[in-house]
């Protein structure tokens, strides 16, 4: 389980304030309210790791090691951690490490997004349409509320015109509303990034991993590195792809974040004189290891 240091003061308003609006929610735990809890409201493990709110993407016209590998946009924890990707810089080939970055918001921040999420069709029964657009991305939306975990799923939801004829008028209006919702978010993580930009510093490094190959057009073969973390190639991800993964942890988790700030996304691996194709993927506070990136769509 992967935490970021913080305060179990603003854990405990938030998730008081969420047993407020969810009513029975409480399998996660709550804890405490009180500043110093003792050992009777002492939170249970993971309760600060309660996913709230998420924006995700899924499918689209991708290779297979990015679809595995792919983080989502925003995630929004109980406690009032937002974890987020931040801007990555325009050069080819890309850093090795994803920017993944992190804030926290008030309770009172927390509550209006769940209630703007709800208002913007992130709830069973929202029609979205299928806009006619192809190989383009889903995004997903989901939110705990006091009735459960509500989602949103729309097909090419930023790649379809707004007033695509395949679309009525009422999905349009549905999609306009949700895209309007995620920009918002966008906005928030902006802020969070501008004035108090936090690296995430996971517990748990997913490691996608592939027989290198030559990126075609590239000029002469990329430096070569040695691979610190465990053996490779690992454990399949699908029986269908040629793609396995290991979980990075303890001081070879040290030892690859410091590697990979000298490395690119083309960087060839070295492990027992074999060259590897290695895409670095930080996993988040509820995920613990490379069964959760199985399910990736």
């Amino acid at each position: 389980m992967t935490r970021l240091r913080g305060s179990w003061t603003a854990a405990a308003a938030v998730t008081m304030l969420l047993l407020s609006a969810c009513a029975q929610q409480t399998a996660a735990g709550a804890p405490s309210t009180a500043p110093s809890p003792d050992a009777s409201s002492a939170p249970p493990a993971g309760a600060d790791d309660a996913l709230v709110l998420r924006v995700s993407s899924a499918g689209g016209f991708v290779p297979p090691s990015a679809i595995v590998g792919r983080l989502p946009q925003t995630s929004v924890y109980a406690d009032g951690r937002v974890i987020f990707e931040g801007p990555v810089p325009a050069v080819y080939p890309g850093p090795a490490l994803p920017n993944v970055q992190w804030g926290t918001i008030s309770p009172a921040t927390l509550q209006q997004l769940i209630d703007k999420a709800v208002a913007a069709g992130v709830k069973q029964g929202t029609d979205f349409g299928q806009p006619g657009v192809a190989d383009a991305p889903t995004t997903e939306v989901t939110v705990q509320t006091a009735a459960g975990k509500q989602t949103a799923a729309a097909v090419a939801l930023r790649e379809a015109r707004p007033d695509d004829p395949q679309l009525t008028k009422a999905q349009q209006q549905a999609r306009a509303k949700l895209s309007t919702f995620i920009d918002e978010l966008s906005e928030l993580t902006a802020k969070l990034t501008t004035s108090a930009p936090e690296g995430y510093q996971p517990e748990i490094l997913a490691a996608i991993v592939q027989p290198y190959t030559e990126p075609e057009g590239q000029p002469g073969r990329p430096l070569t590195m040695d691979w610190p973390g465990p053996a490779l190639p690992g454990e399949k991800l699908s029986p269908n792809l040629e793609l396995t993964c290991v979980a990075v942890t303890g001081a070879q988790l040290d030892a690859v974040l410091g590697a990979a700030k000298n490395a690119t996304a083309n960087t060839p691996w070295v492990w027992a004189s074999k060259s590897w194709s290695v895409q670095l993927r930080p996993l988040l506070p509820e995920e613990t290891g490379c069964t959760d990136l199985k399910a990736a769509r």
